[in-house]
């Protein structure tokens, strides 16, 4: 009995001492493979030997097993190291925001600035009005302003708010046309005042030119303007100076000992914006106050509207010297100008008739009549339909009596009234008289001088 249940105890804790045994061991390993698999096949005996055994090691004593603790989450993998960006005086990045905004800064002075600027608030609202402002920076358009973009901004302005003095409707076309010169010089570095500019124009049947600089343009304007200054009792500029355009032209060249500078550019514009400050001061009356040009003489309505024509006529002659984009007035504009010199044509050609440049009158009428006369068709921008008297200035022009007919771009037709195209060239489309038609384009050309 004794023994049976030493038996059993011996087994039971034989059985308790295994259970230990299994949960204290460590897993079993695999099978291993066969020697001639892989190994050295020299290491295994020869059949009919007997293996050498070697001493087992001594088991290690058993150790208690280690509660399970629970999986500590893996650290992650350090970053490289990052340079941290230079310490700069407040003075320094404050002077590195415009270089920031326009993505020229080194990438350590940027990284300075960044971090700044998160800490930093004026200069953090300085540097998003950089930035919105370098948005606007846009170099692959022209910098010539749209012409109507002053017209536009004034009549916004003055539907809010109307003017208390306005400049005259017949003043306007001045007005633009020196703002948009002035734009034009603002624009033009200091060297491009000195470059050639070849003033052209039509004289004793035959082109003439005469070769200046930018500033001496803008000298030449201003002398001529003169003469409107002197009609409205703001005194000459050139006292003493002949009343022709050329003959002042010439004599203000000469006068000038050295070439003139960009420094001619403030004294022309205070004197446009003079004249037109004086004729919108001056009341209704100062319309037909006249303009003495030496060989005639043009109302003032008239003779600024002249001068806006040259204005334009010159600015072109500027930007094509200095390779500045450059667009014609407004059709309201060029359409009043236009207009201007078609009624000068019937008192030119009559002058051109008594030279012997001309061809004899056919049809005499009694002043205020219609007589003989030519269509003149002008297309595009302030284009139109004109008639033009053809035997005396004192006739009415009138389509009933239309002979020829001659269709001219505006632009084209400005362009033969400056001198700048030859009379034979100037036409794109003729009708009808062809003595008629000659006569009135070359008068046309005539009317062009310096």
């Amino acid at each position: 009995m004794s023994g049976g249940t030493d038996g059993r105890d011996e087994e039971g804790r034989g059985e308790e001492a295994r259970g230990e045994e299994v949960r204290g061991a460590r897993r079993i390993p695999g099978p291993r493979p066969p020697a001639d698999d892989f190994g050295d096949l020299g290491r295994v005996p020869a059949p009919g030997t007997e293996p050498t055994h070697e001493p087992e090691p001594e088991p290690e004593p058993e150790r208690e097993p280690e509660p399970e603790r629970a999986r500590e989450p893996e650290a992650p993998v350090p970053a490289p190291p990052v340079d941290s960006p230079p310490v700069l005086p407040h003075r320094v990045l404050q002077a590195l925001l415009g270089a920031w905004a326009l993505a020229a800064c080194s990438p350590e002075e940027a990284a300075a600035v960044e971090a700044h600027l998160t800490d930093c608030a004026p200069c953090a609202e300085e540097a998003l009005r950089l930035r919105d402002a370098v948005g606007l920076l846009h170099t692959d358009r022209s910098l010539d302003l749209d012409p109507m973009l002053r017209a536009r901004v004034l009549e916004s302005c003055l539907n809010r708010r109307p003017a208390q003095i306005p400049v005259p409707g017949w003043a306007a076309p001045y007005d633009a046309e020196t703002a948009r010169l002035d734009a034009l010089l603002r624009d033009i570095a200091d060297a491009e005042w000195h470059a050639p500019v070849r003033l052209r124009w039509f004289e004793d049947e035959r082109p003439a030119s005469r070769r200046t600089t930018v500033a001496g343009v803008i000298g030449h304007l201003m002398t001529v303007d003169g003469l409107i200054g002197a009609a409205l009792g703001l005194g000459d500029p050139m006292t003493g100076a002949p009343l022709t355009p050329t003959a002042r032209t010439e004599a203000y060249w000469a006068s000038t000992r050295v070439p003139p500078t960009r420094a001619v550019r403030g004294p022309w514009r205070e004197q446009s914006h003079t004249l037109i400050r004086t004729v919108s001061f001056a009341g209704r009356g100062v319309a037909e106050l006249s303009v003495s040009y030496g060989d005639f003489a043009l109302p003032m309505q008239d003779a600024l509207l002249d001068r806006a024509f040259e204005c334009w006529v010159h600015a072109w002659d500027i930007a094509q010297a200095v390779d500045y984009p450059y667009e014609p007035p407004s059709a309201g504009h060029l359409h009043r100008m236009i207009d201007l010199a078609v009624r000068m044509l019937p008192a030119a050609l009559a002058v051109r008739r008594r030279s012997g440049l001309a061809g004899p009158a056919r049809q005499l009428v009694t002043a205020g009549s219609p007589g003989r006369s030519l269509h003149l068709e002008i297309e595009g921008s302030g284009g139109g339909d004109w008639y033009v008297a053809l035997d005396s200035p004192a006739a009415l022009g009138s389509a009933e009596h239309s002979v020829a007919q001659v269709a001219l771009d505006g632009v084209e037709f400005c362009r033969l009234l400056a001198g700048h195209v030859p009379p034979v060239e100037a036409a794109a489309g003729q009708r009808g008289d062809r003595e008629a038609i000659r006569d009135v384009l070359f008068t046309a050309a005539s009317l062009s001088r310096l």
